[in-house]
């Protein structure tokens, strides 16, 4: 089963039954590489939107002694993490709202306490035929999503195509503020992986600033100090091209497309909505005024929230995302992979 850009409508391979709403493809977010465990999290995936995952999925699963290094490379693991699927790749993530035409598998349907986290494999049949066309997931430390069998469904006749934003219509309309912005640290955690591999195990020198914040601890604890450090900073559309060897860019989350600076600097990819709220942060002020409290105006009665610790990106993200590039093979990766 392939697809193109714009609106898919999903059906049975067997009947030809309607399974899904009109969906748009979007970028795989990053979120999947963690999640917080024992919480109820929201899905995954915005209602009216469908991404595919290219790594295989679903049982049966093997250990990493079990499968070997060459066959753990094609199956897109570089390191060990976690068990290896031998289901099939490029299953088609959605909404469980989005779904249509479907029974719960009941004899499918185990999980740990308060959901399904199909550990049994595919659990929604076709109303149609009965014919298995995908996994509902909803367990606590899950992300609620269904995932489509690649085999068992096919793309009908669907509404015209529905058009890619550009950078200017995605900062102007607020399209990259993001729902999952409490699961930040997920995000934070890819981008760490992508900015390791870029430095080449060269020190690193943050910008200071909201990314200094955010990752400059981390990567003082992973990467080597001393000379020859590589600058890291942002860059992006509406926020310019600072003078740095590492650009930290948004992806575009419809395409996937890594935003390219021009300047030189070698672009590290990071989730569009994490970078947005690092190039723009929200303008504050502490000034009296009279007559009210405008929008934007923080007051000390009471005190702003304030975490109980320094905020630390995902490790489980961190090394989630390493195992799935081949530079990880490096010796000098795989020792921060290690003893991360």
């Amino acid at each position: 089963m392939t697809g193109g850009d714009g609106l898919a409508v999903f059906g049975c391979a067997g009947c030809g039954a309607v399974l899904t709403a009109a969906v748009s493809e979007v970028a795989l977010p990053v979120h999947l590489a963690d999640t917080h465990w024992e919480t109820l999290h929201p899905p995954l995936l915005e209602a009216g939107t469908y991404a595919v995952d290219p790594a295989p999925y679903g049982p049966p699963w093997q250990q990493w002694d079990e499968v070997g290094t060459r066959e753990a490379a094609e199956r897109g693991r570089f390191a060990p993490f976690g068990a290896l699927s031998v289901g099939p790749p490029d299953t088609v993530l959605l909404a469980p709202g989005d779904i249509r035409g479907t029974r719960l598998i009941l004899e499918r349907a185990g999980g740990y306490c308060l959901g399904i986290d199909g550990r049994d494999g595919p659990n929604l049949a076709c109303l149609g035929c009965d014919l298995q066309v995908g996994t509902r997931i909803d367990d606590c430390g899950y992300w609620q999503v269904v995932r489509l069998v690649p085999q068992a469904v096919v793309r009908l006749p669907s509404p015209p195509e529905q058009p890619v934003m550009d950078w200017t219509e995605l900062l102007a309309t607020g399209a990259l503020r993001h729902r999952l912005s409490e699961y930040r640290d997920i995000p934070a955690g890819v981008a760490l992986a992508q900015v390791v591999v870029a430095a080449g195990g060269a020190p690193v020198e943050v910008a200071p600033g909201p990314v200094a914040e955010l990752l400059g601890r981390a990567l003082g604890a992973l990467l080597p100090a001393g000379e020859g450090a590589k600058r890291l900073d942002l860059a992006g559309p509406g926020y310019g091209e600072p003078a740095a060897d590492l650009a930290l860019v948004p992806v575009h989350p419809q395409t996937g497309d890594v935003w390219q600076p021009r300047a030189g600097a070698v672009p590290v990819p990071m989730d569009a909505a994490l970078w947005a709220e690092l190039a723009f942060l929200p303008h504050r002020t502490r000034l009296p005024v009279v007559g009210g409290l405008p929008a934007g105006v923080e007051r000390d009665d009471p005190l702003p929230p304030h975490p109980w610790c320094p905020f630390q990106p995902s490790s489980e993200a961190f090394r989630y995302t390493l195992a799935r590039m081949p530079a990880v093979r490096a010796p000098w990766l795989r020792a921060i992979y290690d003893r991360a």
